[in-house]
């Protein structure tokens, strides 16, 4: 099974795009959020990679610029009714700390803003991904059953490197952009100071 690509980015289209690994080229099916936070053809790229198989289509590959985004992929299509177009969906308007958040507030209507999640499978994915995790965040039933209130995402490098390039009034796709890059180079451990210095570097290239 592939679980990650990494090489150069040959085409980017409007549902996927195509890496070429030492002259191997793969197709992988993203997100819009996804294809929008790639780098230029040409510039190297990495994917975390989901391998889905189905009667209709074989099997096929699904990219995410980070671990997090796959994690909550696969959370959601093990959802009854949800499939892997309506998952990529539904992570296009809600990213995993947002998913989370809008789960805590028992917020339907914010699920069924993805393409193809009507107001059933939205009230569905809500009350089924209570007390899941996504990632580095999850939602989690009180011991009364209520819901435990949720400030919002856990602070992640991530997040703090892209608000401290808006600071710096960055444009929000283009200082994802850069963390992502930066991330990809320093690896995913590394610190909040280092990832702004790589993406600073990143902005100037």
């Amino acid at each position: 099974m592939i679980g990650r690509l990494r090489g150069v980015l040959a085409e980017v289209e409007a549902d996927h795009c195509l890496i070429d690994c030492a002259g191997v080229g793969y197709v992988a099916a993203c997100g819009v959020r996804t294809l929008q936070r790639l780098p230029a053809p040409g510039d190297e790229a990495t994917l975390f990679v989901e391998s889905v198989w189905s009667a209709e289509n074989g099997p096929r590959l699904y990219g995410f610029l980070s671990r997090d985004d796959r994690r909550a992929f696969t959370t959601l299509t093990g959802i009854q009714g949800v499939g892997p177009k309506a998952a990529l969906s539904v992570l296009d308007v809600l990213p995993p700390g947002e998913l989370v958040a809008a789960v805590a507030r028992d917020d339907k209507a914010a699920v069924a803003r993805a393409n193809g999640v009507g107001p059933k499978l939205a009230l569905r994915i809500v009350t089924e991904l209570k007390g899941k995790s996504l990632g580095e965040v999850s939602f989690t039933p009180s011991s009364t059953g209520g819901a435990a209130p949720v400030a919002g995402p856990v602070p992640s490098v991530t997040g703090e490197a892209v608000s401290a390039l808006l600071g710096l009034g960055v444009a929000e796709v283009n200082a994802r952009r850069a963390v992502d890059q930066a991330l990809i180079r320093l690896g995913e451990e590394a610190d909040l100071s280092a990832v702004i210095r790589a993406a600073l570097q990143e902005l100037g290239r």
